[in-house]
């Protein structure tokens, strides 16, 4: 069979996310329109016939001004050094900039086989989709792909094209699986793509969700403990709310994606914590499981 892994790479916000859950046809990632939403390489699962694509969601590439973004851009070379082939994730929207230009760069000097995925076609102009394709084909790499991932349009032919690049490889996953990241992993995202979706201003970048146990109860319950952690007291207020009003609706949501998840009833226990000015001490940022 045909088979390999495929890094899905690009800057910040430019669908990556929301491209590797439409082709592998379920959520494994979360999304969302802040920037670096994506805090380690999730990996997508699809098997269609004889081929197995396991594509590698990762975070944007970005200019760091925290010792999290400079272990980000490392995550994202590392995962690029072992990937078999390359999703190149283009935003149609948004004029090609320097960011975009490095990206490619890199994996021209790589020689790395390489798809290009024009995303965001359903909002952006026909000419604007025919300038990113005719510009990114400059770049001479091995194919070129106008999707809407949001809608789900074209994406077949990012399937076929990756088939057709990569060679014969054993299945790494067993049928039917989507993705192997652990319950703690998927549940904690899950908590933090509500908050994201009510935050302002940096208080984003400064939320991290760790799960500190989950219990299935005699009753048939699952009980989920997890921490969320700010970097500053005044953090800790915004993300609580007033009257705890922010922290209750955003866990409420989340509780019913993990039900969905699970096909199970959830307590959320939703605990904040400050650690201050975690996202700049490596220690802290490893104890956080990134």
């Amino acid at each position: 069979m045909k088979s390999g892994f495929v890094a899905v790479v690009g800057r910040p916000n430019v669908g990556k996310s929301t491209l590797v859950n439409a082709l592998v046809g379920s959520k494994v990632a979360i999304t969302s329109p802040r920037p670096q939403t994506t805090r380690s390489v999730v990996r997508g699962v699809l098997t269609s016939g004889d081929a197995q694509i396991v594509f590698l969601d990762t975070p944007g590439l970005h200019r760091p001004r925290t010792a999290l973004g400079e272990r980000l851009n490392r995550l994202v070379g590392g995962t690029l050094a072992e990937a078999d082939a390359v999703v190149f994730v283009l935003d149609a929207t948004q004029k090609i900039g320097p960011g975009d230009r490095l990206i490619a760069e890199r994996l021209g000097e790589a020689g790395t086989t390489t798809v290009v995925a024009v995303n965001k076609v359903d909002l952006a102009a026909d000419d604007a989709v025919v300038e990113h394709l005719a510009v990114a084909g400059e770049w001479d790499f091995d194919a070129y792909v106008p999707v809407s991932a949001l809608h789900g349009e074209n994406l077949q032919p990012i399937v076929d094209e990756l088939v057709e690049l990569l060679g014969e490889g054993p299945a790494y996953f067993p049928p039917g699986t989507v993705t192997d990241q652990p319950e703690e992993f998927l549940f904690g995202e899950l908590i933090r793509e509500q908050f994201l979706a009510r935050l302002r201003d940096e208080l984003p970048h400064s939320l991290a969700v760790v799960v500190d146990e989950i219990v299935e109860q005699d009753n048939g319950v699952v009980r989920i403990e997890a921490r969320l952690v700010v970097e500053r007291d005044s953090q800790k207020g915004i993300v609580i709310g007033a009257g705890g009003t922010l922290l209750k609706e955003a866990g409420s949501d989340a509780r019913r994606e993990i039900e969905s998840l699970l096909g199970a009833q959830v307590f959320l226990d939703l605990r904040v914590r400050v650690e201050k000015d975690w996202q700049r001490r490596p220690g802290l940022i490893d104890r956080l499981g990134m």
